[in-house]
């Protein structure tokens, strides 16, 4: 990649059509616009010790996708074009989908030219694997450019007048340092968190699939969104404000991370915050999310009170049912008495366990799963039971990815920084 730059700053140099100078102007433009921080967890969450080179996304200042309209008319008048030559980026890359600069028909070619020149890109990633299942929903693997492959899910339903709800799954990291036990994300390891156009490109990969806008976007695939919140934040901006989905139809998932949500709720979006809860005490929670002794029960419930006094948006509560283990009656009561401790208005959403090879958790059938959302209605709870989608296609999270890359690691510079990380850590 350093060859492939040097070569096209020696091109720059010989053509002459954009100086130097400016092509590093550019640079330093896009950095204060695009650099990606991210929020680490507290000093005891456990979590699978990512390395600090990993723990940060690899940031290429250079890439289109993410940038606003005002962006992309500064970046224009940068390279010496009109301002509205910006607005054409925009629809580009927002409306038609380009994935190659070279492909922006609508633009000079010595636009083109000068842009491919500076190194910029467009940031889009190739399709390296698709499963579709009987249902329709379909699990795409994305390959990044440092070869490290990404699951995003399209999920479609229609209703009764045919017009089509679709729901893009979309992952925030590489893997998960997290590892909740009934996880697959977890079991194929972590290995760095998603850029904002890594995140975006996922919900434009999804609606090239099926020739459909996307409505609803749900930040449930593979990682730790909370762990990756300015990136998280960025993207979620601009599938707003560029791909033009509503902050209602969007949904940012967390398993919980000390002081997030709190800093989540100064936002004031109007997004939904959805918390995995999956256990109704402490005890129970630690054995199923084992980064849960860190952040204890009524820490969370107590931070998830503020975010709705905060932002008058209800939270609603994630519970993945698993066999034998939270799935009775007696449990449905006791998370009930735990709901109303905290507020009203909570809104559970029942997760039948997706089974995952090499679990020991099972998935309840239907007679357990409709008592335990009783004993909630009963209680005056309200309570919705998810329809499990591509049970043939690899849907529980990190599924698929795990048959293809159960490492993220898999490029040999890579491997050399492993080796060195655990040097330096022995």
């Amino acid at each position: 990649m350093n060859a492939m730059f040097a070569t096209k700053i020696s091109m720059l140099q010989h053509v002459c059509v954009v100086p130097l100078a400016r092509a590093t102007r550019h640079r330093s433009f896009t950095v204060s616009a695009s650099a990606t921080t991210t929020v680490t967890p507290s000093r005891n969450l456990t979590v699978s010790s990512p390395t600090s080179s990993a723990r940060a996304p690899h940031v290429d200042p250079r890439v289109l996708l993410g940038m606003s309209e005002h962006d992309l008319q500064q970046l224009a008048v940068e390279f010496g074009q009109q301002s509205y030559r910006g607005k054409q980026l925009h629809h580009l890359i927002y409306k038609r989908k380009e994935k190659e600069i070279q492909d922006f028909s609508h633009l000079p070619q010595a636009f083109r030219n000068d842009l491919i020149k500076a190194g910029w890109k467009i940031g889009r990633s190739p399709i390296y694997h698709t499963v579709t299942a009987a249902d329709g929903t379909v699990k795409l693997l994305l390959k990044l450019e440092d070869n490290r492959l990404i699951e995003t899910v399209g999920i479609p339903v229609e209703d009764e007048k045919g017009s089509m709800r679709l729901t893009a799954c979309v992952s925030s990291q590489v893997g998960c340092p997290l590892r909740c036990s009934f996880c697959a994300t977890g079991k194929g390891g972590y290995s760095r968190n998603l850029q904002r156009h890594e995140i975006i490109e996922q919900v434009l990969a999804i609606e090239d699939i099926f020739k459909h806008r996307v409505t609803n976007v749900v930040f449930m695939g593979m990682g730790e969104p909370m762990l990756n919140l300015k990136s998280v934040l960025d993207a979620h901006q601009c599938l707003n404000k560029d791909v033009q989905i509503g902050q209602r139809m969007i949904t940012i998932s967390t398993v919980g991370v000390p002081n997030t949500i709190k800093k989540l709720a100064s936002h004031k979006l109007q997004s939904t915050l959805a918390v995995s809860l999956h256990a109704p005490n402490q005890k129970l929670r630690e054995m199923i999310v084992p980064s849960a002794k860190s952040y204890p029960l009524d820490a969370i419930m107590k931070d998830c009170r503020d975010y709705f006094a905060e932002t008058s948006r209800r939270v609603s509560f994630e519970y993945a049912l698993l066999a034998g283990v939270n799935d009775s009656v007696e449990q449905a009561r006791e998370l009930a008495e735990l709901l109303h401790e905290w507020g009203h208005g909570y809104h559970v959403n029942l997760i039948p366990f997706n089974p995952i090879e090499g679990s020991e958790y099972r998935r309840p059938n239907k007679k357990t799963v409709s008592a335990f959302a009783g004993a909630l209605e009963s209680r005056k709870i309200t309570v919705s039971i998810r329809q499990t989608r591509g049970l043939d296609a690899s849907a529980a999270c990190g599924q698929l990815r795990n048959n293809f890359q159960k490492s993220p690691l898999i490029i040999e510079s890579d491997r050399e920084e492993s080796q060195s990380d655990v040097a330096v850590a022995c």
